[in-house]
């Protein structure tokens, strides 16, 4: 069948924004919302200006200057919250007006004190306002997964009748499980959107219990056209799903994720790279995609593997993600092969059995210590051996620079 496009809405500067200590500051989001644009996302969820004046600042600021992306800001389903995103959103080409409300009976009870009817009004009083302002309405049903279905269908018919063309359906706290949310998503494009082609269904999935890309995957197998992510998979507690593995995952098995998207691939990783540098948080070495060990090897038989073809243990290339190469590190699990190749780059071809009694030095000082640098190799050479380092040494990577 052929491939259906997805839409990308990155709200890595409102809902990633909102994770303990990564704030950015104005400069700060109209930066990284320019290399959100030149990354190639569909939608750029700049903020949620009645939260703050500073919120407000950003979304227009990036209003002002992005004009290829959607920009969508945050409102909550009053009045007041409305005309201040719309507000922040009169500089843009594209604006969006996302109004959301919680619709599960533990945040009407608890958090709203609204009614079931108090919410479905609340909705189609907001709805109704943001469309008579755009024609881009998103709303959403906050705790959605955690909402009675039959409540749930009925708040978001409202919207749909009101002007809405995306329906979010969020999994708030990252409860929900692959095929029980997939199953949702069925459930809400037959009973709502039906036959129509102009209703967009769009998911917002968080990691609570690290099911946020899964989540997501399956969410887009079962209908739904806009999936809502961040970089680097930041955001409130255990972060949203991560962009970058979404994209990667349908690039990867295109075979049973038939989607197509916007994004420029090769600028995934220096968008990653970016925000680290911006909010001071690295992801962790492990992390899929753009983790600093994603595309690292250590094993001997992996090293082995990747020096004679790259595809027997990397399923997309480094180049693809905006990586410049693989590496293969030199620890107490490397094997000859790398070995050798390393002298080689440093100038270095040995015999064979010259090699073999290099490496029985080489793995007792591994055992030793956790970093090999290019002077530790050079040290464990025989005296005879050359030692000069020539020029393109630098493309090889050692425990310690990582």
């Amino acid at each position: 069948m052929p491939a259906e496009r997805i839409t990308i809405f990155d709200t890595t500067l409102r809902d990633g924004e909102q994770s303990p200590g990564c704030s950015m500051n104005l400069a700060e989001k109209v930066r990284m919302a320019r290399q959100l644009e030149r990354l190639g996302v569909d939608v750029i969820e700049g903020g949620f200006p009645i939260a703050s004046d500073g919120d407000f600042a950003a979304v227009e600021a990036i209003a002002g200057v992005c004009r290829t992306a959607a920009i969508a800001a945050l409102c909550r389903t009053t009045e007041q919250d409305i005309l201040r995103a719309w507000a922040a959103l009169t500089g843009t080409a594209r604006p969006r007006l996302h109004t959301f409300v919680a619709t599960s009976d533990i945040h009407l009870t608890h958090k709203l004190k609204r009614t079931r009817a108090e919410v479905l009004q609340m909705t189609r009083a907001a709805v109704r306002l943001a469309r008579s302002l755009t024609d881009d309405v998103e709303f959403s049903a906050e705790d959605a997964t955690r909402s009675d279905v039959d409540y749930l269908c009925e708040v978001c018919a409202v919207a749909v009748e009101e002007g809405a063309r995306t329906i979010n359906i969020p999994d708030t706290v990252g409860y929900t499980t692959p095929q029980e949310y997939g199953e949702l998503i069925k459930t809400i494009k037959a009973r709502v959107v039906g036959a129509r082609t102009d209703v967009v269904i769009s998911v917002h999935c968080h990691n609570d219990l690290g099911l946020a890309v899964a989540n997501s995957l399956a969410a887009l197998q079962a209908g739904a056209r806009q999936v809502e992510c961040t970089i680097n998979g930041i955001g409130e507690r255990a972060g949203n799903a991560a962009l970058e593995e979404i994209v990667m995952a349908c690039a990867v098995r295109a075979d049973h994720l038939p989607f197509t998207n916007s994004i420029n691939t090769n600028e995934l990783y220096p968008t990653s790279q970016l925000l680290s540098e911006i909010i001071n948080c690295s992801v962790q070495p492990n992390k899929a995609i753009v983790g600093r060990n994603a595309f690292a090897h250590e094993a001997g038989i992996h090293q082995h593997g990747v020096l004679s073809n790259p595809l027997c243990y990397e399923i997309m290339t480094p180049e693809s993600v905006g990586v410049e190469a693989n590496r293969l590190v030199l620890g107490k699990h490397s094997g000859r092969h790398a070995l050798a190749a390393r002298y080689s780059e440093l100038g270095c071809e040995l015999a064979p059995a010259a090699l073999e009694a290099v490496y029985r030095r080489f793995t007792q000082l591994a055992d030793r210590k956790k970093c090999i640098y290019d002077q530790d190799l050079l040290a464990l050479l025989p005296p005879r051996e050359p030692a000069h380092i020539t020029a393109e040494s630098h493309t090889w990577a050692t425990s310690a620079s990582i």
